[in-house]
């Protein structure tokens, strides 16, 4: 019988961030089907399996998922087929489950991407970010600061 981690989420209007909270994780297998089917399986540390299926809110652009492993987490960067805000993570409407949690981190509404869009050119110049660089941090947050 397999598990099922913990996954914290934030959305962009391009893409979706997936934070799978699972350490010292080993063959780490994540699939991206492009109707919105996210399939994840690995083994934990002891060699419990862990596994999960969602079916996103919307369809996906299957090349455009990537995934970076690190010793506490997978990072899942999933693109979206079609710019635009997602109501919610899930096709389905019914109470989210336990293991999915709003990555807060790493969330940006839509008035906020809006006001950072204006300011993507600077960023650039400035050796700034990438869209990649979302996997690991968040710019907007940075100029929130005032850093």
């Amino acid at each position: 019988m397999s598990r099922t981690p913990e996954i914290l989420w934030a959305q962009r209007s391009d893409k979706i961030y997936l934070t799978v909270s699972l350490p010292d994780a080993k063959d780490i297998v994540v699939k991206c089907e492009p109707e919105g089917l996210f399939k994840f399986s690995a083994s934990g540390p002891q060699g419990e399996k862990y596994e999960c299926t969602l079916e996103l809110y919307g369809a996906v652009a299957s090349e455009g998922c990537k995934t970076k492993t690190g010793w506490r987490n997978i990072l899942c960067s999933i693109q979206k087929e079609q710019k635009g805000w997602w109501e919610r993570l899930l096709k389905s409407a019914e109470k989210t489950a336990p293991f999915l949690k709003v990555d807060w981190n790493k969330w940006c509404d839509e008035d906020d991407e809006e006001s950072e869009s204006d300011n993507d050119d600077d960023t650039a110049a400035d050796g700034g970010s990438s869209d990649d660089d979302g996997l690991l941090y968040l710019p907007d947050l940075e100029k929130a600061r005032g850093k």
